[in-house]
């Protein structure tokens, strides 16, 4: 693995994770009150298109990170359209 790959996976960890949180507390409480649908859509539209740029250019880093992410942020979205 290159150095400019380890750097892409740092990248790729810590912007990542940083939804986890959110999204177990969104999951343990179920509040989204303080949530906008607007913008956590934006972000899983946006995410599912870099996640797509990923695949086609095969790169590992943009593929983890979007991979986790999108799934972190679908769920937060998939909360707040139940619980609003």
């Amino acid at each position: 693995m290159s150095s400019l790959e380890i750097l892409g996976f740092a990248a790729a960890i810590v912007t990542t994770f940083c939804w986890l949180p959110q999204a177990l507390k969104t999951i343990r409480t179920k509040d989204t009150k303080s949530l906008s649908l607007v913008t956590q859509s934006a972000f899983a539209f946006g995410v599912g298109l870099w996640l797509i740029y990923g695949l086609l250019i095969g790169d590992a880093p943009i593929i983890f990170a979007n991979s986790v992410t999108f799934v972190l942020v679908s769920l937060i979205v998939v909360m707040k359209l139940r619980y609003g």
